[in-house]
């Protein structure tokens, strides 16, 4: 495609990783923020081998491998008996392939500061609520009931689970709330008890989890950080607040003890942010002169740990697109095309797996600790379970034209 006009809606993983890589194809390409100045939201996530091949593509990953924790295990204990529920190895994949614990705001940063390296221009304090077609394939974008006079041949709506334009698109695609959300803080690491390059998490059933993921630093030379995180209902949030600190804390504390030394880090509700999460996945991620990427286009639980790299994936999926097809319209049938197969694998995965650790079932969590366990030792199990966590599981290499040692396909 020649030099395109392009607005991106929303400067958060999603949107900056596809502004850079337009801005790369010679596009010239437009942020559009909501907020007066752009920051992430969220405690922490996991760079999958996926997420690392785009960030490889985007010249950044030396730089957030270097601010995060390397990753070679993921492991789930149940908090009364202490049996081992969980253990995903990475090195059930082959190849040396690993995840990167990190920061969202860490990774943001790194996206930002490139954004600002490559000269895009982000245009803040700027809520993107609809896109109006003003000739045949020209576009505006509409805030606060006014149209912004700049017409761009394609819009990318990078806004997330609220996305008012998938709301004017896809009027009847809400995401379903899921039962279950989190209570999420950073925090100091501490080895005692703790493995860096382990994600560990406790359950009593379903209705119980507690997480701490490594983080790596929010800065060179800065501490070691993590990501505690609680499973909690958000309708139950503000009794859990009523009951007092010094309560949860107690309560957590009686399922893992080692976590007293997150837990003392923890001095107001303030530090801890409630996270609701929703499904959903629309049927095709563009409309006219318009691409969903993200969470707009298609959200789940964290179960996975997929959703920043899905994310990636889907902006280096149109970036592909766009280079192949001079007609947009062609080529946002190919962007769908494309990630059309990996997509919903995963969301129908995380939405069947999402009960086995959310949810106030008695039967989900007593089948997991039975067949998880299993799993984990009898392959092809450990394979399996290496690719649903590393997001390589029908993985679409074929038309990704990209060489990376760092992805190991496990279909």
């Amino acid at each position: 495609m020649s030099k395109a006009r392009i607005a991106v809606a929303g400067a958060g993983i999603a949107g900056l990783a596809a502004a850079l890589l337009l801005k790369r194809c010679g596009h010239a390409v437009t942020i559009f923020e909501r907020f007066e100045k752009p920051a992430p939201l969220g405690s922490g996530l996991i760079i999958q081998p996926t997420g690392q091949m785009v960030l490889g593509e985007l010249g950044l990953l030396d730089e957030a491998e270097g601010l995060s924790s390397r990753l070679t295990a993921i492991r789930g204990h149940d908090a009364i008996t202490g049996r081992p529920v969980l253990d995903v190895s990475y090195a059930s994949l082959g190849g040396g392939g690993y995840g990167l614990g990190i920061g969202r705001g860490v990774l943001f940063g790194v996206l930002f500061d490139a954004t600002r390296r490559a000269g895009i221009e982000v245009v803040t304090d700027t809520r993107v609520d609809a896109v109006r077609q003003v000739l045949a394939n020209s576009y505006r974008l509409v805030s606060r009931g006014k149209t912004i006079g700049i017409d761009f041949d394609l819009v990318i709506d990078a806004t997330g689970t609220g996305s008012q334009l998938r709301r004017q698109f896809f009027p009847r695609h809400e995401p379903r709330p899921n039962a279950y959300g989190a209570l999420w803080t950073s925090l100091d690491f501490h080895e005692d008890g703790f493995d860096l390059g382990a994600l560990a998490q406790r359950y009593d059933k379903a209705s119980v989890m507690i997480g701490v993921l490594p983080t790596g630093r929010d800065h060179k030379g800065g501490p070691q950080r993590a990501a505690f995180f609680w499973s909690q209902k958000p309708g139950g949030y503000d009794a859990l607040r009523g009951g007092g600190l010094q309560a949860w804390k107690d309560r957590v504390a009686a399922y893992w003890p080692q976590t007293t030394c997150y837990l003392d880090q923890i001095r107001d509700w303030d530090q801890l942010t409630l996270a609701r999460y929703g499904h959903h996945t629309l049927p095709e991620p563009f409309a006219p002169g318009l691409a969903f990427i993200g969470d707009a286009a298609h959200s789940t639980s964290p179960q996975l740990g997929q959703g920043a790299n899905m994310a990636l994936l889907d902006a280096l999926a149109l970036d592909r697109a766009l280079a192949q097809y001079a007609n947009i319209d062609q080529a946002l049938s190919e962007y769908g095309r494309m990630r059309r197969l990996h997509v919903r694998l995963f969301q129908f995965l995380s939405a069947t797996l999402t009960p086995f650790y959310q949810s106030d079932s008695a039967v989900f969590p007593f089948v997991r600790d039975r067949l998880a366990a299993v799993a984990a030792r009898v392959p092809p199990g450990p394979k399996l379970l290496a690719g649903m966590v590393a997001g390589t599981l029908g993985w679409p290499d074929h038309w990704m034209n990209v060489s990376s040692d760092r992805v190991t396909s496990a279909a």
